[in-house]
């Protein structure tokens, strides 16, 4: 396991991410191991972006700015990290993260991934990037998706002062609060447009592995969805999965093995959002009820109403898209203030194919072993010492 020598020198020890278990992975892929790549960018939103985006604040929904700057940001990064691997003329890179770290009123973009070479020699059609970790790898390449690049779609957002007055008023009364709703909504939707867009830009019709994240933006009040997961081509013969022109998944790559096992595929990443309000008067009824024991009945049917309603929405596009289920499905619950919560579900709609098949019967036991730490931090907890590592 050492990097490729050059004219007159003597091979070199690798220095890489991988585990023993990712390296038995790529081993069976056809792979070797290249050393850490890293490529990162020190960003400074400045006076004029700073008081750009608090105005936009106020108005609810996207702030363009921080959006735009963190997207660059983002970029970059990932930029300077292919440009590491292409230098190494290396033929892939796995496990690619994008991160934001916060030093003093700054923010550094950094992407950490670990590179590959392919054992023969051979340069493979295209030198491809992915968020999938080498095991992860395995699992989609069986399954027929063969990674192109790296792919993430963001949006930086904020509920904003002019909407939250107009939903203060609806917040008198228990139900649904639309303008918060449609805020969400549209947030979440967005980023999911934009990871396809990334996959389109590559010539990929899918994307697999999505991993979404909410993250707050600094002490600015506004906060970013990130959506980050593999482009990359599937030979679906299927004309309905042709349609949909980029399909997209949050299915774990050993789910989408199992699932293609089976005979189904993913169509599409769906997801139904619902911010719902007790109301002033329910409010007042379920704060006597804490008095008491027993049930706050109050409580129970809007958490209830809330999740029904977003599960209905995913129900929805689902079947608008010719589904025959939507599996994975996982939902969450956020605190808001003021007697707000939203409700989330997120799942992964699917179709029978043919087109759906493994390259092998059986998962190696090396893909789905999950790798034990062996470093533990305990001088925060102990002495509230704060580290910042990479």
């Amino acid at each position: 396991m050492t990097s490729q020598p050059g004219p007159n020198s003597a091979p070199s020890s690798v220095v890489t991410g991988l585990s023993g278990n990712e390296l038995f992975c790529i081993d069976k892929l056809g792979y070797r191991a290249g050393d850490l790549l890293v490529g990162n960018s020190v960003y400074s939103l400045g006076l004029l972006g700073g008081i750009g985006s608090a105005f936009n604040a106020m108005a609810g929904g996207e702030v363009n700015q921080i959006t735009e700057m963190i997207t660059a940001g983002r970029h970059l990064s990932t930029q300077r990290l292919m440009n590491e691997m292409r230098q190494s003329s290396m033929h892939g890179a796995t496990g690619m993260s994008s991160e934001l770290i916060f030093h003093a009123g700054n923010v550094e973009f950094l992407s950490v991934a670990s590179g590959l070479y392919r054992k023969d020699g051979q340069m493979p059609p295209w030198a491809f990037t992915t968020s999938a970790d080498a095991q992860e790898l395995w699992c989609q390449e069986d399954s027929g998706y063969a990674p192109v690049a790296f792919a993430m779609g963001n949006v930086a957002y904020s509920i904003g002062v002019g909407r939250g007055i107009t939903g203060a008023f609806k917040q008198l009364q228990k139900g649904e609060v639309k303008q918060y709703s449609d805020i969400f909504t549209h947030t979440r939707n967005l980023a999911l447009q934009r990871i396809v867009g990334e996959a389109q830009s590559v010539g990929a019709n899918a994307v697999v592995g999505i991993k979404t994240s909410i993250l707050p933006f600094g002490g600015t009040g506004v906060q970013e969805m990130l959506m980050v997961g593999t482009a990359a081509r599937h030979d679906m013969s299927d004309a309905h999965f042709a349609r949909m022109g980029v399909t997209t998944s949050d299915l774990t790559a050993e789910e989408t093995w199992n699932l293609a096992k089976i005979g189904y595929s993913p169509l599409m990443l769906v997801l139904g959002t619902s911010v719902y309000s007790l109301g002033f008067v329910g409010g007042l009824m379920a704060s006597f009820k804490n008095y008491v024991k027993g049930e706050i009945s109050e409580l129970t049917e809007l958490i209830y109403a809330a999740r029904e309603e977003s599960l209905g929405k995913v129900r929805a596009q689902a079947s608008s898209i010719g589904a025959d289920d939507v599996v994975g499905v996982k939902t969450y619950i956020y605190d808001l203030g003021g007697g707000l919560i939203e409700f989330l579900a997120i799942g992964t709609a699917v179709k029978k194919t043919d087109s759906a098949k493994t390259k092998t019967d059986m998962l190696p036991a090396q893909a789905i072993i999950r790798d034990k730490d062996t470093f533990f931090n305990a001088a925060e907890s102990s002495y509230g010492v704060s580290l910042t590592h990479d």
